[in-house]
Formats: C-alpha cells, sequence, structure tokens
C-alpha cells in the first residue's frame, strides 16, 4: 500500500538542508501537518492525548541556525521545554523559535531532491549551496562512512559524526587533505566525539552559546562511561586541556562555566592530566593583576577544585609560587567578596599542600607574605557578612596559626595603625598606637562568632583555640581576648548551643584556655555559670564526654573562688548531677576518665563549703551516696590510679565535716549521714585497708590515716569512742606499726604516732596521748628499735626519758586490746632490761602513772611467759617489780 504522506520539499535558502531516513519509521497519528516558515516550525498537535514517537530507532531533529547544527532527541511533547531553549507550550500547538528545515520520509520511498538526483537507499545527504555529499554506498563499502574535507565547520563536522555512529556506522573516513582529519572517539553505545571538533567549538568566541553547553553536555555524558574515559585518557589525555582552560578563562555564563569545570573535573582522573590542568591554571591566575570578573571567579573556583580534588601534591606542580601567591593576596583587597571567598580557599589549600610538601630546600612562600596575609586576611573576615567568605578566611587563618605565623608576626612587629586602617579593622577614627595584634584579631571574630550558621562559629573557637595553643608565650594573648570580652560572646554561644556536642566542645575547649586569665576571666565566668549547669547535666550522661572535665574545672573553679555564686536551686541540680555521675560509675552503666573522676570529687566537695549547702532536703542523702559511690568505685581500681583514691578519701572526709557542721541543725538526716559515713569507714574502707596494705603506695596509706584521724578528732565523744574501738578491734596499734615498717619516713611516722596519740585520749581519756604527740619527733620507727630504748638507764635528758615513757604507754594501750606490737620474748626481756637498768630510781624519777603502766605489762608478759616455759625470765627483774 503506497504511503498517503509525500516529501515535504524545502525552498532553496541560505540554511543546511539536511536529509535522514529511517528504517522502520512509523508516523505517528498526532502528526497532522508539518509548515516550514523561514524561522520557525510548527507542530500542531492534538490537545486530549498524551503523545510520544512511535520508532524502533529514534526520531532526530536537526536544528539548525546559520549552518550551525545540534542534534535533539526526544520521546515526549511536554519534554520539549526542557530539551529546546526557548520554547514556548500552548494548548494546541508547539512553537519552536528556531530555523527549521526537515524532510522525513517513511523507509522504502525514495524521496527527489533537487540537484542531487536519486539518493541511495540508508544515504545521509548534507548540502549548502556547494551542494556537498555525504553517503553510505552498502554494498561496496559496508560500514564505512565517507565525509567529503569540505565538512570543516566545527559544529556540522561534529554532530554529523555523532549522528552517523548513533545510526550504526561502524567506522569514520574522511576524503581529501588528511590535515583535516579529525580524532573521533567511540562510546559505549556506539556514539563518537570529535575532539578536534570539539575543541574549535568551545574555543572559538563566536560559537553559540547552546551549541556549546550542548557539546560540553554530550562530553560529560560520553565521561561517566568508563570504557570511553579510559579510551581518552589512554590516547588523548593532555588534547583537551588547553582548549578547556582557555574556554574557561573567557566565559561569562555561569552555568557553561560549570559545565567546563564538571568535564575538566572528570578528565583529572589521570594523575598526568590533572597535573596539567593545575599547571596552566595557576599560570594562567600568575600572568596578570586580578579584578572584578566574571571570568576570574570561575578560574579562581576551578583552581581551588583542582587543588582539593586530588591525593597527589599540586603545589610542586605551581611553577612560578611567588607570583601566584602575590597576586592573589593583593586580590584579597577587591571589592568582590566572591573573588575573596575564591582566593582565600586557594591560599587556604595553597598552606596545606605546602606543609605537607617534603622539600626542605624549597622557600616558605606563605611566610614571606605572612603580615601582609595576616592583615588582609583579617581585614576580610571583620568586614564580610558573607558565611561563605567566613568559613574560607577562618580556614585560612586556623592554618597560619598552627604554623605559628600569628605568634611570629605579634612577637616581630609593633604594629601602629593609622585612622585608615583602625577604621578598616577596629572601626574607629582615633589614632591607636602599638595596637596588638590580637586586638585586630578580637575585632575580626565578633562578627563570625554572631553569625547564625553554627559551623562559622565552631570554625571560630577552633581558630581562637589554635592561636592560643600554638602561642609560645599565651598569656599576653589571653588577656587580650579576655579585655576585649570574647569570654562573654563564647558564654553567650554556649548558653544558646542547646547542649549540641561540637558547640559544646569548642566552646569549653576556648573557655579553659581563657581561664588561665585568672582574675580578668574569674569575673566573667561569674557572670556565664549559668551556662555551665545545662551542659553538666548534659555531658554527665554520655560516657566518657570530652567535655566532661572541662566544665567540671570551670565549675569548680567558679565555686570555689565565688562560693556566693551558688543559688541552693543551682546548688541541689548539681549535687544531684554528680551523686547520680558517681553512682552510674560505681555500677558501670557509664565511665570516667581519671581526671574527670578527680575533678568530679573536687567539685563536690567545694560545693559542701558553700553556704548554700546547708538547709536543703534531701542534701544529707545526696552527700552518702556520692561520698560511697566515689569510694566504692577506687578500692577495685587503685592500683591504677592511686590519685583517684586519694580524692576519693578526700570527698569522704568533707562529707564527714558537712555532717557534723549539720547535726546543730537538729536535722535526723544529717545525724544518720555521720553514722552512715563512719559505717562506710568501718565496714568497706577499713576492711579493704587491712587486706591490702602491703600492695599500697605510701601517700595512699597516708590519705587512709589522715581520714581516720580526721574522724576520731572531730567526733562526738560517743562517736569517738565508738570508732575508737572500731580501729582497736581491727589491731590499729599493729597495723600502724606495720605501715611504718613498709614506709620508714618522717610523714609515715609523724601520722602513726600522732594518730595513736589521739586513739590513746580517746580510749584512756584525760589527755594521756600527750606524751606521744610531744615524743614523736624522736621517737623510732621499728618496734624493736622502741624495745631497744625501752632497755636502756635514764638518764637526765628530759627528751629521752620522755621517750621511754611513751614507749611504755604505746605497750601498755595495745596490751589492754590484745594488740602485739612485737614477740613476746623480746617486750619480756626489754621491760626486764628497764626494770634491772633503773629500779634503784623507780620510788624517786618514775610517776604513778608510769609505774603502773610498767607493773601491769611485766604482768601480762610474765604471765605469758609462765604459759610458755621456754621464754627465759630474770628472777632479780621480778624481785625488784614486786617490791615497787
Amino acid at each position: 500500500m503506497e504511503d498517503k504522506y509525500d516529501i515535504i520539499q524545502v525552498s532553496n535558502h541560505d540554511n543546511l538542508l539536511v536529509y535522514v531516513e529511517f528504517n522502520d519509521f512509523v508516523i505517528p497519528e498526532w502528526f497532522n501537518k508539518v509548515e516550514i516558515f523561514p524561522f520557525s516550525l510548527i507542530i500542531e498537535v492534538e490537545s486530549s492525548r498524551e503523545y510520544w514517537l512511535e520508532t524502533r530507532s529514534f526520531i532526530a531533529i536537526m536544528v539548525i541556525k546559520k549552518s550551525r547544527v545540534f542534534l535533539l532527541q526526544f520521546f515526549k511533547t511536554r519534554d520539549l521545554n526542557r530539551i529546546i531553549p526557548g520554547i514556548r507550550v500552548s494548548n494546541q500547538q508547539v512553537q519552536v523559535g528556531v530555523s527549521f528545515i526537515i524532510a522525513i520520509r517513511p523507509a522504502g520511498t525514495r524521496p527527489e531532491i533537487t540537484g542531487t538526483g536519486r539518493v541511495p537507499s540508508k544515504t545521509i545527504i548534507v548540502g549548502m549551496e556547494t551542494r556537498l555529499v555525504m553517503y553510505w554506498h552498502v554494498d561496496q563499502w559496508r560500514g564505512r562512512l565517507y565525509l567529503t574535507p569540505h565538512l570543516a565547520e566545527a559544529m556540522v563536522a561534529l554532530f554529523v559524526v555523532k549522528l552517523a555512529f548513533d545510526l550504526g556506522f561502524k567506522e569514520l573516513i574522511l576524503e581529501g587533505d588528511s590535515s583535516n582529519i579529525v580524532e573521533a572517539i567511540n562510546g559505549d553505545q556506539g556514539g563518537s566525539i570529535c575532539l578536534f571538533c570539539f575543541s574549535n567549538l568551545i574555543t572559538d568566541p563566536l560559537s553559540l552559546t547552546i551549541h556549546v553547553s550542548y557539546a560540553l553536555s554530550q562530553l560529560s555524558q560520553a565521561l561517566s562511561q568508563p570504557q570511553f574515559l579510559h579510551s581518552l585518557l589512554s590516547f588523548h589525555p593532555h588534547f583537551l586541556v588547553s582548549p578547556l582552560v582557555r574556554a574557561l578563562s573567557s566565559l561569562e555564563d555561569e552555568a557553561i562555566a560549570r559545565q567546563v569545570i564538571d568535564v575538566i573535573i572528570a578528565l583529572c582522573a589521570d594523575d598526568s592530566v590533572h597535573c596539567g590542568f593545575v599547571a596552566r591554571v595557576a599560570d594562567i591566575i600568575s600572568s596578570g593583576s586580578l579584578a572584578w570578573s566574571r571570568r576570574q571567579v570561575f578560574m579562581l573556583h576551578c583552581f581551588g577544585i583542582l587543588l582539593n580534588c586530588h591525593s597527589n601534591n599540586s603545589y610542586d606542580i605551581i611553577r612560578d609560587k611567588y607570583t601566584l601567591i602575590s597576586n592573589l593576596v593583593a586580590g584579597l583587597q577587591l571589592p568582590s567578596e566572591e573573588i575573596r571567598s575564591e582566593i582565600l580557599y586557594i591560599l587556604y589549600k595553597i598552606s596545606i599542600l605546602q606543609c605537607a610538601f617534603e622539600d626542605i630546600d624549597e622557600e616558605d612562600v606563605l611566610s614571606a607574605f605572612g603580615s601582609k596575609l595576616l592583615h588582609q586576611s583579617l581585614d576580610a573576615l571583620a568586614k564580610t557578612e558573607n558565611d561563605s567568605v567566613r568559613l574560607n578566611c577562618i580556614a585560612l587563618l586556623t592554618i597560619l596559626a598552627q604554623r605559628r605565623i600569628f605568634g611570629n608576626i605579634s612577637k616581630s612587629e609593633n604594629i601602629t595603625l593609622s585612622s585608615d586602617e583602625a577604621d578598616n579593622f577596629m572601626q574607629t577614627t582615633d589614632e591607636i598606637d602599638g595596637a596588638s595584634l590580637y586586638v585586630l584579631f578580637a575585632e575580626a571574630i565578633k562578627g563570625p562568632l554572631l553569625s547564625s550558621d553554627n559551623q562559622v562559629q565552631i570554625s571560630t573557637l577552633d581558630l581562637i583555640f589554635h592561636c592560643l595553643s600554638c602561642e609560645e608565650d599565651p598569656a599576653k594573648p589571653i588577656q587580650v581576648l579576655v579585655k576585649e570580652n570574647i569570654v562573654d560572646y563564647v558564654f553567650e554561644i554556649l548558653r544558646l548551643a542547646e547542649c549540641k556536642d561540637p558547640m559544646v566542645n569548642s566552646c569549653l575547649q576556648v573557655l579553659n584556655l581563657f581561664s588561665a586569665a585568672e582574675q580578668a576571666f574569674q569575673q566573667r565566668l561569674v557572670v556565664g555559670f549559668t551556662s555551665l549547669i545545662p551542659v553538666l547535666r548534659y555531658v554527665t550522661e554520655i560516657p566518657f564526654h570530652p567535655a566532661q572535665s572541662q566544665t567540671l574545672k570551670l565549675i569548680c573553679n567558679c565555686v570555689s573562688d565565688f562560693p556566693g555564686v551558688v543559688s541552693p536551686s543551682y546548688m541541689e541540680e548539681l549535687v544531684l548531677v554528680l551523686t547520680r555521675m558517681f553512682e552510674r560509675h560505681t555500677e558501670g552503666e557509664i565511665g570516667m576518665l581519671p581526671e574527670t573522676f578527680i575533678l568530679a570529687c573536687t567539685t563536690f566537695t567545694a560545693l559542701l563549703k558553700t553556704s548554700s549547702s546547708h538547709g536543703i532536703l534531701k542534701m544529707a542523702l545526696s552527700v552518702e551516696e556520692a561520698s560511697k559511690h566515689a569510694l566504692l568505685s577506687c578500692l577495685s581500681t587503685f592500683r591504677k590510679d592511686p590519685n583517684q583514691f586519694l580524692h576519693s578519701l578526700y570527698l569522704l572526709k568533707e562529707a564527714y565535716a558537712y555532717s557534723l557542721g549539720e547535726i546543730s541543725s537538729n536535722n535526723p538526716s544529717n545525724m544518720e549521714l555521720c553514722d552512715c559515713i563512719m559505717d562506710i569507714c568501718s565496714s568497706q574502707l577499713l576492711t579493704w585497708f587491712v587486706t591490702v596494705v602491703n600492695k599500697m603506695d605510701e601517700e595512699s596509706v597516708l590519705g587512709i590515716m589522715e581520714t581516720f584521724h580526721f574522724i576520731l578528732q572531730q567526733s562526738s565523744d560517743s562517736q569517738a569512742t565508738k570508732w575508737a574501738n572500731t580501729l582497736v578491734s581491727a589491731s590499729w596499734f599493729s597495723l600502724s606499726f606495720g605501715c611504718l615498717g613498709l614506709f620508714p619516713t618522717e610523714n609515715m611516722k609523724l601520722r602513726t604516732y600522732l594518730m595513736l596519740s589521739s586513739l590513746v585520749d580517746v580510749l584512756l581519756g584525760q589527755n594521756i596521748g600527750k606524751s606521744i604527740r610531744d615524743a614523736a619527733l624522736y621517737l623510732p620507727s621499728d618496734p624493736v628499735d622502741l624495745l631497744f630504748l625501752l632497755g636502756q638507764k635514764r638518764s637526765l635528758d628530759m627528751g629521752f626519758s620522755s621517750c621511754q615513757s611513751t614507749v611504755l604507754l604505746i605497750l601498755h594501750a595495745s596490751s589492754l586490746y590484745d594488740d602485739r606490737l612485737a614477740d613476746e620474748k623480746l617486750v619480756l626481756s626489754s621491760l626486764e632490761q628497764f626494770i634491772l637498768a633503773n629500779g634503784s630510781d623507780f620510788l624517786h624519777e618514775i610517776d604513778s602513772l608510769m609505774m603502773m603502766q610498767l607493773v601491769n605489762l611485766y604482768g601480762l608478759y610474765r604471765g605469758v611467759g609462765m604459759m610458755n616455759y621456754r621464754i627465759p625470765f630474770s628472777p632479780e627483774a621480778e624481785r625488784i617489780i614486786s617490791i615497787c
């Protein structure tokens, strides 16, 4: 059946004539009428249906404008507004605002086109006034496409080649002058890209924007195919470097510039290509002074991406580093924030790459511009309100701080600003003489600290931290920043941070550095104290949170220096948080770093010493729980960190002191607190101490003795007696001398004898232990030496006589509770020697108390000797003592 559609006759005019014949092409029902106009083509469609092209190959429209061609493929009418720029869709027609000349015929028919005669099957004819012919002869050159050399116009050649491969051509051959051969790379799906034509197109300033954009999109699509990208990088790696950079340097259109950059980044998958792009772009930026233009923004942006997108050291590739950085630093003075942002980012990346560059002979170019770069960066940061510019500027300043450029410049310069410079940095018209670099720094960072962008605030806080941390002597910079009220900004950020981790961490590490300012900082810490309480509540819920110790340190310092800052409500909340913290740590629910645990103990004790801690309901219960859990958590781990154990003992002691101070309030819970702490000491601490004393260090032993001694001294009579009996029931006399044997130091000796004196005072009354206190400095550490001292003849030296009296008192007191300090044989022998040596003086030089102690001791040990016949005794000593 003969097809009812005839070939559309095309009138002869200047535009290119294209004829395309498709296999199995079916004319859809909606294709009612095609009319040719000099500058437009209107396709009328029915508005009541959704239309698409029914074809097993594809439909192509060659859009021709002034001898330039590009290929469009579309499948739905509604997609036209996306595919063809400038399209306008109405109810019943689609109007395209470009010139069309098109001829479409069903397969199997033979069209007649003026000047060409009959056309063979499967033939493409491309002609202009010269009627050039591009044909494919099936019988003789199967799978080959021959092009005439006159088909040299870039856009026509590029897309005719692509169309040819899309239609199934296997090979491309050019007839005529070999100098016109183009590089054509096959795609995975049969397409082809002519690199020579592509290069000519994108570098030609007369090329239409729509053509350049389409060419770039086609190349980007091809580069996304691994086979195509591999072929291009394998055989033509540097072919497109120069054209793409030239094109980018002349572009004003942002969308196309981004397309070019995307292509460049795709090609940078190859190291050598990446190096080529870096070198070319760096040379262009170095070649002239920067000024405000869209082209330079695109070039700078591309350079920043190139420096960031590869693992190799791009810094080494840059040929003229000094000129490049000089131009970039000078460009920071331009009024364009967009330019400044790109420059700051490039300088940031260069500084990082320079740090990683290991050539020790390489000149430190950035340091050569250190002062100017630093001041220009601070100026840019102070002036801008753009957060993107701020982030890039802060990133650069952070690197400069880490490289100690801040410190070097602040030491080498005595900065004196003119009134104009002061306007820039300080917004004042007064002259500033000898202004500190850190004053300028403080003014520059105030804006970013007030930014609504959290990342800007965090980056600024980190910048402050690095600036101060990298200073050899940070005291002066800290004083300057505190004086410039930066602390208030940080506390305000912390207050509004809603306990967000990155912000909390950054704020606290900066505040802890500022705390070195001491008095100036403490005044501001009082104002910001309330901001720390919700932060503490938050960080203590997270195991090993890095901000725990920092928060506790600030709170502890504030409470210690200004106890009145803690109101009863704050006191109650802080105590509950810390108690919960100790409890969860003991139960293994959360862990704490040693520093955090120590600060928690110190903070709790500081809170107990404030006036706000008194009169709070349930306070005693919290104190009991906190002190108990703090101690118990250390008993099993004391050998790993004895310092934690000592702080838990200190907390226990202060808790007991708190309970004693609250007893006068007649609150039953306070009496219970006192009893509970004594119970903890007797049932937990003392029992544990007896079993592990041989494994402990001296400081821990001294800490326990000090705590027990404190309870013995500060308790009421009944509580002290109860505690003393608890100690002697655990053989405290022999235990004390055992500790003295392990650590025969002066500190241990004094602590041992002083505690024994208090113990004797409580047990025997009447201030009897005073003699032990008086003789403590002269008494030996070893019980055997004590017995030797006892066996000597008394002299006129009152100190010596006092020591002998003290030895008798200690032996007597210990014997009352069946506590042996030495072997019975040694003790009896020493007593007999004392009696034999001093018997003649008993009536004149020994008081009744001492005589009573001597008689009781001799009777005790003589009785033991009678029960054990192996212990010899002196009948003479027995006779003398019986006479007395």
